[in-house]
Protein backbone atom coordinates (compact mmCIF):
# COMPACT_ATOMS: atom_id res chain seq x y z
CA UNK A 1 0.00 0.00 0.00
CA UNK A 2 1.17 3.54 -0.95
CA UNK A 3 0.64 4.84 3.12
CA UNK A 4 3.10 2.38 4.12
CA UNK A 5 5.89 3.72 2.24
CA UNK A 6 4.34 7.68 2.62
CA UNK A 7 7.71 9.07 3.75
CA UNK A 8 5.23 11.92 5.94
CA UNK A 9 2.41 10.67 7.48
CA UNK A 10 2.71 6.85 7.77
CA UNK A 11 6.32 6.59 9.78
CA UNK A 12 5.18 5.52 12.86
CA UNK A 13 7.62 8.11 14.89
CA UNK A 14 6.68 11.23 12.93
CA UNK A 15 3.26 10.77 15.36
CA UNK A 16 3.05 9.56 19.47
CA UNK A 17 2.61 6.18 20.74
CA UNK A 18 0.30 5.20 23.20
CA UNK A 19 2.24 4.34 26.40
CA UNK A 20 0.75 0.97 27.96
CA UNK A 21 2.85 1.32 31.21
CA UNK A 22 4.08 3.13 33.36
CA UNK A 23 7.93 3.71 34.00
CA UNK A 24 8.61 0.66 37.00
CA UNK A 25 9.25 1.52 40.16
CA UNK A 26 13.05 -0.08 41.53
CA UNK A 27 12.53 -3.26 42.60
CA UNK A 28 9.21 -4.43 41.02
CA UNK A 29 9.14 -7.19 38.72
CA UNK A 30 9.17 -4.86 35.51
CA UNK A 31 11.99 -2.46 36.61
CA UNK A 32 14.15 -5.71 36.72
CA UNK A 33 12.88 -6.85 33.00
CA UNK A 34 13.70 -3.21 31.63
CA UNK A 35 17.40 -3.85 33.33
CA UNK A 36 17.66 -7.04 31.70
CA UNK A 37 16.01 -6.04 28.35
CA UNK A 38 15.35 -2.81 28.06
CA UNK A 39 14.51 -2.93 23.79
CA UNK A 40 11.48 -6.35 25.28
CA UNK A 41 10.52 -3.43 28.38
CA UNK A 42 10.28 -0.91 25.74
CA UNK A 43 8.15 -2.35 23.22
CA UNK A 44 5.70 -3.95 26.01
CA UNK A 45 4.79 -0.18 26.63
CA UNK A 46 4.16 1.34 22.44
CA UNK A 47 0.97 0.53 20.42
CA UNK A 48 0.54 -2.93 19.21
CA UNK A 49 1.18 -3.81 15.81
CA UNK A 50 -2.94 -4.91 15.17
CA UNK A 51 -3.38 -1.27 16.27
CA UNK A 52 -0.15 0.72 14.69
CA UNK A 53 -1.87 -0.90 11.04
CA UNK A 54 -5.16 0.34 11.92
CA UNK A 55 -3.64 3.68 12.57
CA UNK A 56 -1.90 3.93 9.39
CA UNK A 57 -4.54 2.16 7.35
CA UNK A 58 -6.92 5.30 8.92
CA UNK A 59 -4.51 8.04 7.86
CA UNK A 60 -3.84 6.63 4.30
CA UNK A 61 -7.58 5.89 3.63
CA UNK A 62 -8.39 9.89 4.97
CA UNK A 63 -5.41 11.31 2.68
CA UNK A 64 -6.30 9.63 -0.64
CA UNK A 65 -7.64 11.65 -3.55
CA UNK A 66 -10.56 10.34 -5.40
CA UNK A 67 -10.28 10.64 -9.17
CA UNK A 68 -13.09 13.02 -9.62
CA UNK A 69 -11.99 15.52 -6.63
CA UNK A 70 -12.02 19.24 -7.14
CA UNK A 71 -9.23 21.43 -5.88
CA UNK A 72 -9.33 24.75 -4.74
CA UNK A 73 -10.13 27.34 -7.67
CA UNK A 74 -11.19 24.76 -10.00
CA UNK A 75 -13.91 25.18 -12.03
CA UNK A 76 -16.57 23.50 -10.71
CA UNK A 77 -18.64 20.47 -12.47
CA UNK A 78 -21.58 23.07 -13.24
CA UNK A 79 -20.10 25.96 -14.54
CA UNK A 80 -23.90 27.77 -14.00
CA UNK A 81 -23.18 27.87 -10.12
CA UNK A 82 -23.39 31.45 -10.02
CA UNK A 83 -24.84 33.95 -13.09
CA UNK A 84 -23.13 37.24 -11.33
CA UNK A 85 -20.25 37.54 -13.82
CA UNK A 86 -18.11 39.94 -10.71
CA UNK A 87 -17.93 36.19 -8.83
CA UNK A 88 -17.28 34.41 -11.97
CA UNK A 89 -14.83 36.81 -12.31
CA UNK A 90 -13.18 36.77 -8.92
CA UNK A 91 -13.03 33.03 -8.68
CA UNK A 92 -11.44 32.77 -12.43
CA UNK A 93 -8.48 35.01 -11.11
CA UNK A 94 -8.23 33.39 -8.05
CA UNK A 95 -7.71 30.21 -9.92
CA UNK A 96 -5.43 32.18 -12.01
CA UNK A 97 -3.39 32.95 -9.17
CA UNK A 98 -3.13 29.86 -7.76
CA UNK A 99 -1.91 28.25 -10.85
CA UNK A 100 0.89 30.76 -10.42
CA UNK A 101 1.48 29.95 -6.73
CA UNK A 102 1.76 26.31 -7.79
CA UNK A 103 4.22 27.18 -10.53
CA UNK A 104 6.77 28.71 -7.93
CA UNK A 105 6.32 25.78 -5.18
CA UNK A 106 7.48 23.50 -8.16
CA UNK A 107 10.18 25.62 -8.77
CA UNK A 108 11.31 25.64 -5.34
CA UNK A 109 11.73 22.39 -5.22
CA UNK A 110 14.72 22.50 -7.01
CA UNK A 111 17.27 20.18 -5.37
CA UNK A 112 20.10 22.55 -6.57
CA UNK A 113 18.65 25.75 -4.38
CA UNK A 114 19.77 24.75 -0.78
CA UNK A 115 18.00 23.46 1.94
CA UNK A 116 14.65 22.93 -0.15
CA UNK A 117 14.58 19.39 -0.06
CA UNK A 118 16.06 18.31 3.83
CA UNK A 119 18.68 16.18 3.76
CA UNK A 120 16.42 13.02 2.74
CA UNK A 121 15.98 14.62 -0.44
CA UNK A 122 12.02 14.29 -0.52
CA UNK A 123 10.61 17.63 -1.25
CA UNK A 124 7.74 19.74 0.32
CA UNK A 125 4.49 19.40 -1.50
CA UNK A 126 1.85 19.75 0.85
CA UNK A 127 0.56 23.15 -0.37
CA UNK A 128 0.42 22.33 -4.03
CA UNK A 129 -3.18 23.60 -5.01
CA UNK A 130 -3.93 20.37 -7.36
CA UNK A 131 -2.92 16.65 -7.14
CA UNK A 132 -3.21 13.30 -9.29
CA UNK A 133 -5.46 10.49 -7.78
CA UNK A 134 -4.26 8.64 -5.02
CA UNK A 135 -1.90 9.52 -1.85
CA UNK A 136 0.25 12.23 -3.80
CA UNK A 137 1.01 14.29 -0.27
CA UNK A 138 0.13 17.07 -2.09
CA UNK A 139 -3.86 19.03 -2.84
CA UNK A 140 -6.06 20.98 -1.38
CA UNK A 141 -9.45 19.91 -1.87
CA UNK A 142 -12.16 22.50 -2.81
CA UNK A 143 -14.12 21.20 0.38
CA UNK A 144 -13.30 19.24 3.20
CA UNK A 145 -16.44 17.25 2.61
CA UNK A 146 -15.49 15.65 -1.09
Amino acid sequence: MDGFSSPCGSFILNRPTLSRRLFPEKGSAQYDEMVKSSQKAYLRTITPKFQTLIDLSVIEILSRHASDEVYLGQQRDNPHWTSDSKALQAFQKFGNKLAEIEAKLAKNNDPSLNHRVGPVQFPYTLLHPTSEEGLALRGIPNSIST
